[in-house]
């Protein structure tokens, strides 16, 4: 069906339609109560990823021609995206539970907003997106709800604006972003701190340059942008450090179908992971290697996990996960380590309290510009489970062999930590309270439910 003008997405209803028999759910005030398991056992099949689904309907958006897209992602980001989309004037239909039909109008061929595009929650639709407008010969203004309007986009507002296009910024930083377009300039751009959206900002960009756009990066970051680009048919060209894109290429649309989400894995990992005896696999999950770093990091410190049936389509790995329960020996996240382990951190803060030797987190001030100031918020929390925590301004240190006891969990509204705390539910002693349980849906509805029907108690 076409999404209409004043659709409002119900992708966080998966999150209201369950009562699971061990979670407690108060629907007025969204709390969702975890009691401890013995283990997790059973298979389960994830979300299509987030971050494959955002790029793959920005790509469709500008391409000629339809692009197909199954399994796409049930994230209130990705749906923010889509109708950001529609409200640029691209025809968007949703055929089947998780197939969307993009119906592209060519790169110079999108329609100015009447209203101001709202971002919801995604960082990622707002920086991205915020590329493509800067080729367009339109103005547009774009924002997003309380949370994302605390998030910095000076990182984009300064490449985009050396590129020829016109922004504004509230405090010159923050959202509501005011975008005038403009017929771009390539440039040579080096990534002042390691970030893909911004990295995939400048080549969105880039397509609407005459010349080549160059992008370098010290540190990598995923490269699901460079992919997709790929197979939509731009001139892409990727070194070690280096990703060039040849501007005004000619997109054709896709078919694509997108895997499941890895960062929606760790949660589940972890948790068969610390749960001794449990036995967990996870299907058809994207397996990138810009995304999985933390699977290897966990296999390095003792973990039982295994890759199965590995495959590539469309340049992204996919495959099957098989966790079993381990001892964990802990150890030191830092330096080029954090941008591939970046939202896996709040989860691995979780798990290190089941450790040896605990696990020390530096050089991971980004943190503090999430959702959420996720370092804040992971020992406000992880504190009121009795917790030992040590904070630094540019990430925190986690002792082991912790015990942790229920409490009342205050995610800040970013659905990392929710998603994280309900873990430590499950290892904790009594019931353990994640309020506003709601933000959850940002990037996985059904989250509660799909965790609760692995546990065995």
């Amino acid at each position: 069906m076409a999404i209409p003008s004043n659709q409002v997405f119900p992708v966080g209803l998966a999150l209201f339609a369950f009562i699971p028999e061990g979670f407690i759910v108060n629907l007025a005030a969204m709390k969702v109560t975890i009691q401890p398991a013995q283990r997790i056992s059973g298979r389960i099949r994830l979300p299509g990823d987030k971050s494959i689904s955002h790029r793959l309907a920005m790509l469709g958006a500008i391409a000629s021609g339809q692009t197909i897209i199954d399994n796409f992602a049930t994230s209130q980001d990705c749906f923010s995206t889509l109708t950001c989309l529609r409200g640029l004037g691209v025809a968007v239909e949703i055929t089947g539970p998780n197939r969307v039909l993009v119906n592209g109008r060519g790169l110079h061929g999108l329609s100015p907003s009447r209203e101001t595009l709202d971002a919801g929650n995604s960082g990622s639709t707002i920086r991205m997106l915020s590329g493509i407008l800067a080729g367009q010969t339109f103005l547009t203004r774009i924002s997003g709800d309380a949370s994302l309007e605390q998030r910095p986009m000076k990182r984009i507002i300064v490449p985009l604006s050396e590129m020829g296009a016109q922004i504004e910024a509230r405090e010159g930083n923050f959202p509501p972003l005011t975008i005038r377009g403009d017929k771009l300039r390539p440039i040579r751009y080096t990534l002042p701190v390691a970030s893909a959206q911004v990295k995939s900002a400048v080549l969105l960009a880039g397509l609407y340059a005459d010349g080549t756009t160059e992008v370098t990066e010290h540190t990598p970051t995923r490269n699901h942008t460079e992919l997709a680009l790929q197979t939509f048919g731009a001139d892409v060209t990727c070194t070690e450090q280096r990703i060039a894109i040849t501007g005004r290429p000619r997109l054709k649309g896709v078919r694509s179908s997108v895997p499941g989400d890895i960062s929606s894995s760790a949660f589940f990992v972890v948790a068969a992971t610390i749960l001794q005896g449990s036995e967990l696999t996870i299907e058809d999950v994207g397996l990138n290697p810009g995304r999985s770093a933390f699977i290897s990091w966990l296999q390095e410190a003792g973990a039982e996990i295994k890759i199965l049936d590995s495959t590539v389509q469309g340049g992204e790995t996919t495959g099957t996960i098989r966790i079993k329960g381990s001892e964990i020996k802990g150890g030191r996240i830092a330096g080029s380590q954090v941008p591939q382990l970046i939202d896996e951190i709040p989860i691995l803060a979780v798990l290190a309290t089941q450790t040896w030797e605990g696990i020390e987190i530096r050089d991971a001030a980004e943190l503090r510009v999430k959702e959420s100031d996720r370092i804040q918020s992971i020992v406000e929390n992880l504190r009121s489970m009795g917790a030992s925590i040590e904070e630094y301004e540019d990430g925190l240190r986690v002792a082991g062999r912790q015990n942790l006891h229920g409490s009342r969990i205050n995610p800040h509204g970013d659905h990392r930590i929710a998603m994280a705390f309900a873990v430590a539910g499950l290892i904790a002693r009594g019931g353990t309270v994640i309020e506003d349980s709601e933000c959850a849906g940002v990037s996985f509805p059904g989250f509660f439910e799909s965790l609760e029907n692995l546990v065995l108690r």
